[in-house]
């Protein structure tokens, strides 16, 4: 007989989700996230059963971060399947306790201007020459950035200036919203992997375990 699949709890506001985390740490739980952009692969069910052996508890994240989409990269027409996401992830042996799915992770001058679950903030933007994400648009009132100067250069940070940059900032954002007790990332861009990692011993995350999948 099949044993019935577990529906995560799906928590969208930010502070809800620290309330919860901070519950579960009370009760003695440990919490392991794995961040993700949603539209979920094999490679993403992998790191989830992985969290799984690690904590007793498991969080992952389904957020498209417009703070690593440059102008000329359509952020509109980023792939998504919320409802196909959690099918996958209640496939899994023991399933996930908490899917985080925030509408919005920045902080606007005027968050009305913004529908919340609006991704085609970067499709008229014009870069005029600056190194732009997404995010700066007029108006949208974004300046703030957590960045490894040195691991993004080079390699793919070349042909993306901003991909980084955005993906060190929205990682810092989760973790410290989520406070997992370890995260758990893919080898599949080992840059943003080494980028992620650095940040975290610079910014002393130091109560974070770490682990790569091949």
């Amino acid at each position: 007989m099949e044993a019935s699949k577990k529906e995560p709890l799906i928590i969208t506001d930010k502070e809800q989700m620290r309330k919860w985390s901070r519950t579960m740490r009370s009760q003695g739980k440990s919490i392991g996230l794995v961040p993700t952009m949603g539209y979920l692969h094999q490679g993403h069910i992998s790191l989830v059963k992985e969290a799984l052996k690690l904590t007793n508890l498991t969080v992952v994240s389904i957020y498209v971060n417009p703070g690593q989409f440059a102008p000329s990269e359509d952020l509109s027409t980023y792939p998504s399947d919320f409802h196909g996401d959690i099918s996958k992830l209640m496939s899994v042996p023991g399933g996930v306790d908490v899917v985080f799915h925030p509408h919005n992770l920045y902080d606007y001058e005027n968050d009305t201007k913004r529908n919340k679950n609006d991704k085609g903030a970067c499709k008229n933007l014009e870069g005029k020459g600056e190194v732009v994400s997404c995010l700066e648009e007029s108006g949208m009132g974004h300046e703030t950035w957590v960045r490894v100067e040195k691991l993004e250069n080079g390699l793919c940070g070349k042909s993306r200036p901003v991909f980084f940059r955005g993906v060190a900032t929205v990682v810092t954002k989760l973790f410290n919203i989520v406070e997992p007790d370890v995260a758990v990332f893919g080898k599949k861009d080992y840059q943003q992997w080494r980028i992620v990692q650095r940040m975290v011993r610079l910014f002393l995350f130091l109560s974070i375990g770490f682990l790569l999948i091949e």
